[in-house]
């Protein structure tokens, strides 16, 4: 069998053969394209989305009081800015929904309290606030 593989040409054709007929067919398709307009407006509608969910937090809506802004002042300045300020508050608002409320905070902090005496009265120990 050796042998067989000794000539140079002959496995060069067959190593050619092998690599050209015996590859995976490849799966390909045409992919439809969007104009680049309809990307915009789309980009656009989910930052403004984002926008209206940073100011729907009650810290938010506070601090814009404080400043004299009224819900139609907001939306109507919301309506004037270009795509790219839209864009940079959308990416602001994320900052500020990362941070979560206080209320939460406080029930996640009651709650590993309960905890915490459930399990010092199941264990037959007792609490002394002096």
């Amino acid at each position: 069998m050796l042998r067989f593989f000794r000539k140079p040409l002959l496995v060069i054709g067959i190593a050619g053969w092998f690599f050209t007929f015996n590859s995976a067919p490849a799966i390909a398709g045409l992919v439809g394209s969007k104009p680049a307009s309809e990307s915009l407006n789309i980009k656009r509608e989910e930052d403004i989305a984002k926008i209206q969910r940073a100011l729907e937090s009650k810290q938010l809506q506070e601090k814009l009081k404080a400043y004299g802004l009224t819900k139609e002042e907001i939306e109507s300045k919301l309506s004037e800015l270009s795509d790219e300020q839209i864009h940079i508050l959308a990416k602001a608002s994320d900052r500020v929904l990362a941070g979560g409320d206080a209320i939460g905070t406080a029930i996640g902090i009651l709650i590993i309290a309960i905890l915490l005496v459930i399990l010092l009265k199941l264990l037959n120990k007792e609490i002394i606030i002096r």
